[in-house]
């Protein structure tokens, strides 16, 4: 069996797409997921599977958010190994790790769109890049920062 934690895009935000946790682990267990559990409302999802093919795990919630509760909902799927990759490349020093944050990509970033991405500069923050992930910091805290998830989205 191989841990995985999924990652929710857009549950619980603003009243939107309103998804109780112990739904969604009932979800899981339902879709023959081992030992789930979330992590409070944010729909971060840890699990165990016997599948190997992290496309197949993706497609499979997908679709059991779906047609369960009939709301689309983008889902990411890592390894803690790969998690702890991201962590262990963070590109800032230990003070601004410890109030910094990551994005992760479906993709890897292309080089146009690396390009524009890393061409923006904003007062009190900086960003960097990294495969299917973007590290940010911001000294005024991520609430106030320009370089948040809709920006990153737009370019």
């Amino acid at each position: 069996m191989q841990k995985y934690i999924a990652f929710l895009r857009g549950i619980n935000v603003g009243g939107h797409n309103k998804l109780p946790m112990q739904d969604l682990r009932a979800l899981l267990d339902l879709l023959g997921f081992l030992e789930v559990k979330t992590y409070i409302q944010t729909g971060n999802i840890l699990f165990k599977s016997d599948v190997t093919d992290i496309a197949i795990i993706t497609s499979k919630i997908e679709a059991g958010i779906e047609n369960s509760f009939g709301f689309k909902i983008p889902v990411l799927v890592k390894t803690p190994k790969q998690v702890a990759l991201i962590l262990e490349n963070y590109p800032f020093s230990e003070t601004e790790k410890q109030t910094s944050y990551f994005a992760l990509l479906y993709t890897k970033v292309g080089r146009n769109q690396k390009q524009l991405i890393t061409t923006f500069s904003f007062l009190n923050e900086k960003f960097k890049l990294i495969n299917d992930c973007v590290y940010l910091y911001s000294s005024t805290g991520y609430g106030r920062a320009k370089a948040n998830n809709n920006f990153l989205e737009k370019n």
